[in-house]
C-alpha cells in the first residue's frame, strides 16, 4: 500500500473514528511535559507523530525505514517536527535522547522486535509507549489469520502477556497493558460498546503497551 492511500484511509468515517481513539490513548499513556523530546518510531505516513507534535513544546522526531514514507510525511509537515530515514533495530540517536518514545503498530513488521525494543528503551530518559495488534481480538479472527489480510498481510500478533515480556530483563519499573477497539467496524454500536468497555480487559484490537525506566534521573 502506498502512503497516500494508507493515510487517506484516517479520512474515512471508521479510520477518523479508530485514529482518534487510538491516538487519544497515546497521547495520555505518554503524558507529555513541557519542553519533552518526542520520538516515534516507525512513524510511516506520520499520523500519529504529527496528532502528538501540538501537545508540547520540545522536538518531536518521526523515524521510518521506509524513504518515500519519510519523504510523505516530510511533505504533510509544517516545520515543526523532524524526519528521519532509520531503522528501528539500531536507532541512530545517542543513549537517553528523548524523554518519551514511542512505536505504534510498527512492531509488528520489524523483524526482531525485542531488538527494537531495547533500543527504543536505551534512547528514553522516562517512558516508553507501545500500540500493537492484539491477537485475542475480533480484528485478529477477520483480519490476521493465515497470514493476515491487505494491510495485516505479514504482521505479527501479541498477546496481552507477549507484549509485556517484550521488556523483559529490560532497565524498567514495570509495565501496563490495556486495549481497545473491541468492534473495529466503527459503527454505532461500535462507539457505544467502547465507551464503557474497560480498557484493562485485553480484548480489544489495539493494545497499548507503557513501560517506566527504572531510573529516570540516571537514564
Amino acid at each position: 500500500m502506498d502512503a497516500e492511500r494508507y493515510d487517506a484511509w484516517y479520512e474515512t468515517p471508521r479510520g477518523r473514528w479508530i485514529g482518534g481513539r487510538e491516538l487519544g490513548l497515546v497521547k495520555r499513556a505518554l503524558a507529555l511535559e513541557p519542553g519533552n523530546a518526542l520520538l516515534d518510531v516507525g512513524c510511516g505516513t506520520g499520523y500519529f507523530t504529527r496528532g502528538l507534535a501540538g501537545e508540547q513544546h520540545g522536538p518531536v522526531v518521526g523515524l521510518d525505514i521506509e524513504l518515500r514514507w519519510v519523504a510523505y510525511a516530510r511533505q504533510r509537515d509544517d516545520g515543526r517536527r523532524r524526519w528521519v530515514v532509520g531503522d528501528a533495530q539500531r536507532l541512530p540517536f545517542p543513549d537517553h535522547r528523548f524523554d518519551r518514545v514511542m512505536s505504534i503498530t510498527a512492531l509488528c513488521f520489524v523483524a526482531d522486535e525485542r531488538l527494537a525494543v531495547r533500543e527504543m528503551v536505551r534512547v528514553a530518559r522516562r517512558r516508553v509507549v507501545l500500540g500493537l495488534l492484539n491477537r485475542h481480538s475480533l480484528l485478529w479472527w477477520q483480519k490476521g489469520r493465515r497470514g493476515g489480510q491487505g494491510a495485516y498481510r505479514g504482521a505479527r500478533w501479541h498477546t496481552a502477556r507477549e507484549a509485556r515480556a517484550l521488556f523483559d530483563g529490560l532497565p524498567v519499573t514495570g509495565v501496563s497493558v490495556s486495549s481497545a477497539i473491541w468492534l473495529p467496524d466503527g459503527g454505532r454500536l461500535a462507539r457505544h460498546f467502547e465507551s464503557w468497555e474497560p480498557t484493562w480487559l485485553h480484548g480489544g484490537a489495539f493494545l497499548l503497551v507503557v513501560a517506566e525506566l527504572a531510573d529516570p534521573a540516571a537514564s
